[in-house]
């Protein structure tokens, strides 16, 4: 049991209290004279003066000790030793759970804890794998509260799920106003789904995949649709900057800053009487920013990954010609730098660590970290050792970097420790388990495929097609990770989906 090194300094209560004489504390008579019968007469005044209490409150506790003090008396009475406050897990546990008023916080202790249950939770998680039907590949997801999440795929479908009961809940896409002859085509599907800070609006896709979809939070009411004069091409990526400015980056190489007016959904969403059918508002972006072109691949600026740094204020980006973009980001976009990445294939993903003010990119194959603080020097990049398969989810929470990869399976790196968690294991049922030098790697099941497209895609020598793991999020206060993903191959046609916890 761990227990404080210092006492806790003592209640107010304590600390005001005024000792009673009585017969616990009343000292031997060598000790002073009593003259008990003038004692007893002010006594007999005082209780008169309280009224029927059945015990003497603070008014008759001073004019008893005034009556000793004239009388000639002095009671020494013992000071009320202060009782020792207990700085366990399990008393801090314990007043937690009951809802104690003013339990202990243990300065530290809670981020301690917190930082242990980091660290050990990945090799408690056990998978459920959830089934979606026939959708295919599961590209975006977030948490919505305890039981559902909310997912968008390649076959352009926006849907909740809920992970106690695999019921899924089917979200009606939005359309432009005026449909573009030259849009995506819808099997790019949606690659994006962000919440914002207080979750009360979802960013995402529409019908049209070039055009930025917005939601009210918890009835999933259509707001408005970033139709006109947006992107030309798929939004592959989103990030919210506050509650209602959210920036959206396109394979077309643009970054754009859309504003919501708290007007949209505040009472002036309409609804079409005959029809029945949701009004919602068509917006334009208010800044909209170009990739620099790069000497190298000037025709693959692809936007691939977002990531905002809130406490700077700054915006960084991955394209897909190798290059980390960082704007300046208020009410416009102002470019700050580029840099070139160590890995420059297959940058398709982006997270920032807030604990270390650190950038992280996933690659084909690595995880390189940006620190753009002056006068320090980047953490060495990690190797996924997966086969080359790439990294195709990145989350970081306090220092721990969760990876999922292109082969099934998720990896879990200390940044602090430059390495991954291993594997515990123990000799004996009575020892305690201690690393064994193997590298914890939880490994997904296998979905759901399409047995024609296995047929026709089939690969002489290839016996299964592990699950690309495009996806993944937490729920930390319910200590569970939802993952999604589907065939890694182009051609194949399937999903996956698992709770773990």
């Amino acid at each position: 049991m761990l227990q404080a090194d210092s006492e806790a300094p003592p209640s107010p209560a304590a600390a005001q209290e005024t000792p009673q004489p009585g017969p616990s504390n009343r000292p031997p008579p060598t000790m002073a004279p009593q003259q008990t019968g003038s004692r007893k007469r002010k006594a007999a005044q005082v209780e008169e003066g309280a009224g029927t209490s059945s015990s003497p409150g603070p008014s008759a506790a001073m004019a008893t000790a005034e009556a000793g003090q004239t009388e000639g008396s002095l009671l020494l009475a013992k000071r009320p030793r202060r009782p020792a406050a207990s700085h366990s897990l399990v008393h801090y546990l314990k007043g937690r759970a009951l809802g104690a008023e003013g339990h202990p916080g243990l300065g530290g202790f809670e981020g301690d804890l917190r930082g242990y249950g980091v660290v050990r939770l990945p090799e408690l998680l056990r998978e459920r794998q959830l089934t979606l039907g026939p959708l295919n590949k599961v590209f975006a997801s977030q948490w919505l509260n305890a039981r559902q999440v909310v997912c968008g795929t390649k076959c352009n479908t926006l849907f909740v799920v809920d992970v106690q009961t695999d019921h899924i809940m089917r979200i009606p896409l939005m359309r432009d106003r005026v449909p573009d002859m030259a849009q995506g085509s819808p099997s790019c599907g949606i690659h994006a789904v962000e919440l914002n800070p207080s979750k009360t609006l979802m960013a995402t896709g529409g019908e049209n995949p070039n055009s930025l979809a917005i939601y009210q939070l918890p009835t999933l009411d259509p707001v408005c649709l970033g139709d006109c004069q947006g992107h030309r091409d798929w939004i592959f990526a989103i990030a919210w900057m506050s509650d209602t400015v959210v920036v959206s980056g396109s394979r077309d190489g643009t970054v754009a800053l859309w504003r919501v007016d708290p007007d949209m959904f505040n009472g002036s969403i309409a609804w079409h009487k005959d029809a029945g059918l949701p009004v919602y508002a068509h917006i334009r972006p208010r800044d909209m920013e170009a990739i620099p072109k790069a000497t190298t691949n000037p025709g693959n600026r692809k936007v691939r990954a977002l990531a905002f740094n809130n406490k700077n204020q700054e915006l960084g980006a991955v394209s897909l010609d190798g290059y980390f973009h960082l704007w300046k980001a208020r009410s416009s976009l102002s470019r700050l730098l580029t840099l070139r990445l160590p890995y420059c294939r297959e940058n398709v993903c982006l997270t920032y660590c807030d604990e270390l003010s650190l950038y992280a990119v996933g690659s084909q194959s690595h995880v390189s970290f940006l620190d753009l603080r002056q006068g320090r020097q980047n953490i060495p990049p990690l190797c996924s050792r997966e086969g080359g398969t790439g990294v195709r989810s990145l989350s970081v929470y306090q220092h721990i970097v969760t990876v999922g990869t292109g082969h099934g399976s998720l990896l879990f790196y200390d940044v602090r420790a430059q390495k991954f968690l291993e594997e515990r294991s123990a000799a004996s049922p009575d020892m305690f388990p201690v690393p064994s030098g193997r590298k914890l790697k939880l490994t997904c099941g296998s979905g759901w495929i399409n047995q024609d497209d296995l047929l026709e895609n089939y690969v002489a020598g290839v016996e299964d097609f592990p699950n690309a793991l495009y996806t993944h999020c937490y729920n930390w206060p319910e200590m569970k990770l939802f993952v999604g993903g589907g065939p890694l191959a182009s051609g194949l046609h399937g999903n996956y989906a698992g709770l773990w916890s």
